[in-house]
C-alpha cells in the first residue's frame, strides 16, 4: 500500500478524534437518558450535572465543526482508491454507510442544539453561551430531543457496523485498514 492509497494524515487524525468524541457523547447521552437530570443530580450533585450537560453540548458542537472540516478535507482530497479494489456490493454498502455516518454526525448535533433552544436551555460551547436558534416551545423541544436521541442511537449502530467492517478487514490483512490507520 502506497501513500497514494491512504487518506492524508489530517483526515486520519480527524477520523480517530471524531470516533473518540462520538463514543464519549453516546456514553454520556445514554447516561443522561437512563438517569434523567434528577437522577444525575442525585449521583454527582447539581454543579457537576450542569457541567456534564454543558460539556455534552460543547463536544456536540465540536463534532459538528470537525465533521464540516472533515467534509472540506474530503472535498480537497478525495478518498484514496481501494487496493485491492472492493467488489461492487462492498463498495455500495461502504459508500452508503460512510454517507450515513457523515449525515448523522451533522444532524444529531444540529437537532440537539435546536432541541436545547426550544426547551429554553442555553446552547453552550465550553462556557460560552450561543444564541438560541428557536423560540421556546417545550412540546417541540421534547419532540426534537426524542429525535436527537433516536438519531444518536442510529449513529451508534452505524458506528458499530463500521467498526465491524474495519475489524473484518484488519483480520483479513487486506490493506483496507491501512487507508485510515494513524501510523
Amino acid at each position: 500500500m502506497t501513500a497514494v492509497n491512504r487518506y492524508t494524515f489530517a483526515q486520519r487524525l480527524l477520523h480517530w478524534l471524531l470516533a473518540i468524541l462520538i463514543f464519549g457523547l453516546l456514553a454520556g447521552g445514554l447516561t443522561f437518558w437512563a438517569l434523567g437530570y434528577e437522577g444525575l443530580v442525585k449521583l454527582v450533585g447539581e454543579q457537576i450535572a450542569g457541567d456534564l450537560y454543558m460539556y455534552h453540548k460543547s463536544f456536540g458542537i465540536l463534532i459538528l465543526l470537525l465533521t464540516f472540516l472533515r467534509l472540506w478535507l474530503r472535498w480537497r482530497h478525495p478518498a484514496p482508491p481501494y487496493d485491492p479494489p472492493l467488489r461492487l456490493p462492498e463498495r455500495l454498502v461502504s459508500g452508503a454507510l460512510i454517507l450515513g455516518l457523515y449525515l448523522l454526525s451533522l444532524a444529531v448535533p444540529i437537532i440537539g442544539g435546536l432541541a436545547t433552544s426550544a426547551e429554553g436551555y442555553p446552547v453552550q460551547f465550553f462556557g460560552l453561551t450561543l444564541p438560541g436558534l428557536l423560540a421556546e416551545n417545550e412540546e417541540l423541544g421534547e419532540e426534537l430531543f426524542d429525535l436527537h436521541g433516536l438519531g444518536a442511537l442510529i449513529l451508534g449502530l452505524a458506528v458499530l457496523v463500521h467498526m465491524a467492517a474495519g475489524i473484518k478487514h484488519w483480520l483479513l490483512k487486506d490493506g483496507i485498514m491501512t487507508r485510515i490507520s494513524l501510523p
